[in-house]
Formats: structure tokens, sequence, C-alpha cells
């Protein structure tokens, strides 16, 4: 890149920051945040339409150009080049056998996964398209997430469908808001304030909250997933829940995690990270605008034993609210304030952006979307997503060099357990909520203590006396 070609020099968001930290810190190790959703296509493509489309799209938005530098600067910048090649390969695979057919798609999108993307070579983005048989198409558009989070790429799908329909014309679509817009709002927050407000709520918080056991410097391989759908019933009463108690499922669910967190890590005050949009609703334009406004922050839960499940969620939700203006704060400054050093191993997300799958089934007269696959990894040994619908989904991602699919099988299901004690007993102590699975109660109490003994008809302090006549010299309580 260079001056006469530059279109913007912009500062990043403290999201930004931490994924360029770790891209540097893996460079020669896996990228967790290299992003990709494909789409599989079936009827009349126009593959030039689609090609124009996908060039548009960078035109129109111009941090889709970005290129990210760090050496020379006292802090890292994006620079913005005027325009871009589009990256852009077409794979034909037509002759395949159809046995053959599904293996050599899989390798393909692994190896697209695998690719890594230079972050000082924008752009920062590509698009595969693979020909199959029969009018079929697979269409995979791979990106680094230091671009733009999950709202901002169903955004850009919608507009990557319009743009389509008209041949690269983006007329009817509306002005873009650049994020420069946005970036200039973070800055002019008041960072003194939101620090004061991170140390009100971590005011006491002396270690981290680790779930995993020690880990290796770097994962060596994609997280794996598991996929735990709770029934319509436990759904609609955690929705009744949060409506009788002015909450959000959010709240219900983050409250949840740290109940389980605690009794996983033995511990009475926890921290686990979250996912925020970090869309101020004040500005202009924000519900059409592509960038990276996520924020990951800390959620901290301290559980009273003595205080029931309804006022623990509404603590929280009432903690939560006390800092809801100070989101754009960023993490590796609120680690600095409690000394430095991480403060959780485990996030959780609730994916309530627009990306409604059903509505690309017809994105156009004469092309039919047949099958839609998404990756979005992140560094994290274990990560929470809550997929409202019908039936709620939490899809639990995981280092598999550090947790068994067994393992989280079982945190899944007893999720869902504590959930189900949350709806039906609000008014329930947290010392006396049971967080087993009734399957694991059964194993513990029948199963491993085989047959029970008799109990002799006697009193306790008989049976002490004869312990005692028995054994003069022996220690009664240590």
């Amino acid at each position: 890149m260079n001056g006469a070609g530059l279109e913007d020099v912009l500062p990043l968001s403290p999201m930004q920051e931490g994924m360029l930290y770790h891209a540097l810190l893996d460079e020669q190790e896996l990228d967790v945040y290299g992003g990709q959703i494909a789409f599989d296509f079936e009827g009349a493509l126009d593959v030039a339409a689609l090609k124009a489309a996908a060039a548009a799209l960078l035109r129109r938005h111009a941090n889709l150009r970005a290129g990210f530098l760090h050496e020379g600067f006292d802090k890292p910048v994006q620079l913005i080049p005027r325009e871009v090649e589009l990256p852009w390969q077409e794979i034909d695979l037509t002759d395949v056998a159809a046995e053959d057919e599904p293996h050599r798609l899989d390798a393909l999108m692994a190896a697209d996964r695998a690719q890594h993307f230079d972050l000082t070579a924008p752009p920062l983005v590509r698009f595969s398209l693979v020909r199959l048989s029969g009018r079929r198409f697979r269409f995979v558009l791979a990106n680094h997430h230091i671009l733009l989070d999950g709202w901002s790429m169903a955004i850009m799908l919608r507009e990557l469908f319009v743009l389509y329909a008209q041949g690269g014309d983006d007329t009817g679509l509306p002005r873009v808001t650049p994020y420069r817009d946005y970036l200039a709002w973070a800055a002019a927050q008041n960072r003194d304030e939101a620090a004061k407000a991170w140390g009100r709520s971590l005011a006491g918080v002396e270690e981290p909250t680790l779930l995993a056991p020690a880990a290796p410097a770097a994962a060596t391989e994609p997280p794996h997933y598991h996929h735990h759908e709770l029934s319509e019933e436990l759904t609609a009463a955690v929705a009744a829940l949060a409506r009788r108690h002015d909450l959000t499922a959010n709240t219900v669910v983050q409250a949840s995690w740290g109940v389980l967190l605690g009794r996983l890590t033995g511990r009475d005050d926890v921290v686990f990270g979250s996912t925020v949009s970090g869309r101020p609703p004040e500005m202009a334009g924000m519900e059409n605008m592509v960038g990276l406004f996520i924020n990951t922050l800390p959620v901290r839960v301290r559980l009273d034993a003595g205080q029931s499940v309804a006022d623990l969620l509404r603590r929280l939700q009432d903690e939560q609210s006390e800092l809801m203006d100070h989101q754009h704060y960023g993490l590796s400054d609120i680690q600095a304030l409690l000394g430095g050093g991480e403060l959780f191993d485990t996030i959780t997300a609730f994916e309530s952006y627009p990306v409604d799958t059903d509505s690309f089934s017809e994105p156009v007269d004469g092309l039919r979307v047949t099958g839609v696959h998404t990756t979005d990894d992140n560094h994290y040994p274990f990560s929470l997503a809550i997929l409202p619908g019908e039936r709620m989904r939490l899809r639990m991602g995981y280092r598999p060099d550090l947790f068994t699919a067994g393992q989280v099988e079982l945190i899944g299901l007893r999720l869902q357990h504590i959930l189900e004690r949350f709806a039906d007993a609000p008014e329930q102590l947290l010392g006396r909520l049971d967080v087993l699975t009734g399957a694991e109660r059964e194993q513990l109490l029948r199963v491993w203590q085989g047959p029970r003994p008799t109990a002799p008809a006697t009193t306790f302090p008989a049976l002490f006396e004869a312990q005692a006549a028995r054994t003069p010299d022996a220690p009664a309580v240590v």
C-alpha cells in the first residue's frame, strides 16, 4: 500500500486490537479468527453477476479493504486503500463422481479454512465458487473476523443478493455509514468514567475463573462443537420467567452458567466473558453499518447460598445494566485495572443478530439456496452461544485437547437442568439448588454405592459410645 493509493488511515477498535494481538501471537499456528460461510446454490447462476456483486461490496464498504500494520507505530493502524483486486477463484468439480463429491467439498472447505490471512495485505476477504454437476454450485465467502462481526455479515449477505440481482449496481441500497464514524464515536467516549465503572464492578476479584486445565500455548486444530437443543416447553418457561421478573433471556442463561461455573470450579465468585453487540443505538445509520462492533467483556456472578434464584437474576441484570454505557471499553484495559492477566477462559454470546438463513432460500428468481455452512471460532477453551428460537439451542465450542466430547455433553445437560430448576422454583435458595442431572444422581446414589447395608436400630450417641469403648485411645475428631 503506497500513500497515493490510500483512502484513509484509521485506529483500531478494542476488539480489533485483541484480534490483531492473537493473530501476531499465533502467526505460525491455527488462526481461529478466520471466518467462513458457504451457500449451496441450485439453478441458473449468473457467475458474472455474482462476481460483480462481490466487487461492489468491496467498493461500497471501505473497511472491507483494510490492512493492519503495527511495526513502526505507537499503536496499530488500519490502512484503507482506494482499490483492491477482487480475490476470486473458481473450481470445477463437475466431473467428480457423486460418491466422491462430499469428500472433495470437505477437503476444499478445510483447505480454505486453513489458509491464513496476511493482515498486512488487504483485502482480508476472499470468494470461491465451486462448480458442481447438475447446475449446482457452492459459493464460499471467507474473511478474517477482524473486519466484521455476525450482525455485519448478515447485512453484507443481504446486500450481496441485491447486488447480484442488479448485476453489481448498488442503486437503491441505503447509503453506507462509514465504519470510521463508529471509531470516532468510540474515541469520544469518557474513558475515565468507564474505568471507574469497571473498577467498581470487579472490585475484590483476585484471581481468574478458569474452567480448563493448564492450556498449551496455542490451539493445534479448530474448536469442536456440541449442540444441545432445549424443548419448546423449557424455552417457553425460560421466556415466561424472564417476562415475569422483567429480565432478558440472556440474563437467565448467564446466571445459570454462573451457577454451573461456580460448582465446576468450586467458587462462589466467578467471572466469565460475554460478547456484546457494541452497536450504539444513538448513532444514525448503525443498523446498516458493516464492521467489527462486538466486544468481549467480563460478567461477574457472586453466588450467595442464602439468596434466592430470583434475587440473583435481578441483581445480575441490575449490575449489567449499570455497565451498558461502558461496553466500548477494551478488555485489555479492564484487565490492566486489576493488575493485568486473564480474568476468564469461558465466554457466552447471545446471538440475536438478524441472520435468518431461511430468508436466503430463494434469494433471486431462478436460484435456490439448498444449504448454508458457517464457521465462527474463537481462541477461548470453552464458549457457549445461545441461539434463540421456538427451541433455544446451546452451541458449545471447545478445544478437544482440553475437554472430551462426553464432558461437554454433560455440561449441556447440567445447564439444561439448572434452567429447569430456575423456571420451576425461582424462589429456591441457591444453596439448595441441585446441579446434578437425574441420571448423575441415580449413578451416585444407586449404581456406584451398590447394595445398601442394613442400618442398626439404634441411636448415634449409642454408636459413638460403642466405638469409644472399642478404640478408647483413637482420635475422635480431627
